[in-house]
Order: structure tokens, then C-alpha cells, then sequence
């Protein structure tokens, strides 16, 4: 990615942003967010540790370690993405998720991989109400993992199928390309999580 192409890309991660000098009362930063060393040399992060843009992977720095944990990511701006669960032996220079043993995601083209393997392929609706009719700008995704099932949701609504046998420690893992930009939603969420599931939560250890 060239010089040019990141300044345009951090342009885009910025826009909507305004700054101001005159700031009463700065809320307390949560302290899980995407984390600068864990990412690809082309990726960029902003907006706190929220927002991913440029070529490549970005891990969360909180493992999901609590029995039930659930997380978004909004699709700010399209192009190729990626969102899903990795290890930190992911390769992180992959813009896609789901292409190495170490990785599961879905996909922007409605495909959930891993390992290069396509393990499901969203049926895309023709407008019935309450199912899944795309994924597109604006939209949100859902994950939810449990240790033994990672069930991915678009605006709320389920995909019919989990994915099964993720093995290692693993973190929410974020891909973009072409224009990409996706947001990291930890609390807060816009749609309500799965019954007993909640935001991701630091380890005891490390508070």
C-alpha cells in the first residue's frame, strides 16, 4: 500500500470526526479494543482502538475467555471484509479471514470460512421478512462464542450455522481491503445479545 493509499485510507477512518478543544469531560476508555500490536503492517486503527482500515488483519487484546462472550462489528464502509475469531498464530497480513487453520470468519461475499475450507454459504433472501437479504454498508454483525459453538448474526438475526472444533485461545479478528472500514462494538451493542451472553471481558489476572 503506498503512501498515498494509507493517507486516503486514514481520511476515510476519520471522517465524521470533529475536534474540538473545548472537551468538558472525556468518558473512561475501555480497555478492550483492537490492538496495535497484534495487526498487519498495512492495517490502520482509530477511533480509540475501534475502527480498522487500510490491507490486513487486527485482533482484539482481550482473549475471549469468559464462558459466553459477544461482540459486534458495524460495516462502516464497504469492500472486502472479514470478520470472525483468530489465534495470535494467524497470519496477519491475510485480508480475508478464514484462510489459514488458525482463523474462522464470515466473509463479505456471504461465505463462513476456514482453513481455506468453505463451511457454510448464507441463503440470501428475496425480502422475506426477519431473514437475512445481504450484508451491505451500515450493517451490523453479531458474534457470539461459547468454547463450543461460534454463531454469527446480521442485524440481528441468526445465521442458521455454527461453527464447530475452534481450537486455541482466540481474540475477535478483523479483516478489510479494497475500502474497507469496519467498527468494533463492545458494549453498548445494537441488537441484544444471546441469551447469557455477554461483552467480552478482561481476565482477573490482567485488571
Amino acid at each position: 500500500m503506498s503512501s498515498i493509499s494509507v493517507f486516503c485510507c486514514l481520511r476515510s477512518c476519520l471522517d465524521g470526526f470533529k475536534f474540538s478543544p473545548n472537551v468538558p469531560h472525556v468518558p473512561k476508555e475501555n480497555p478492550i479494543q483492537l490492538d496495535t500490536s497484534f495487526m498487519g503492517y498495512e492495517v490502520v486503527i482509530v477511533k480509540g482502538g475501534q475502527r480498522v482500515c487500510g490491507a490486513g488483519a487486527a485482533l482484539g487484546n482481550a482473549p475471549l475467555v469468559q464462558s459466553k462472550s459477544y461482540f459486534e462489528v458495524k460495516i462502516q464502509q464497504s469492500g472486502s471484509w472479514s470478520v470472525g475469531l483468530a489465534t495470535r498464530q494467524t497470519d496477519l497480513s491475510l485480508t480475508q479471514g478464514g484462510m489459514d487453520e488458525f482463523s474462522w470468519a464470515l466473509n463479505h461475499d456471504h461465505i463462513i470460512c476456514h482453513n481455506k475450507q468453505e463451511l457454510y454459504k448464507i441463503n440470501i433472501s428475496n425480502g422475506t421478512t426477519g431473514e437475512i437479504q445481504s450484508i451491505q454498508e451500515g450493517d451490523i454483525i453479531g458474534v457470539a462464542f461459547d468454547h463450543i459453538q461460534l454463531k454469527f448474526f446480521v442485524n440481528g438475526t441468526e445465521i442458521d450455522h455454527s461453527v464447530t472444533n475452534i481450537k486455541g485461545t482466540v481474540y475477535p479478528a478483523l479483516y478489510v481491503d479494497d475500502g474497507a472500514i469496519l467498527d468494533i462494538i463492545l458494549d453498548n451493542f445494537n441488537y441484544p445479545a444471546p441469551s447469557g451472553f455477554e461483552k467480552i471481558m478482561l481476565e482477573q489476572s490482567l485488571l
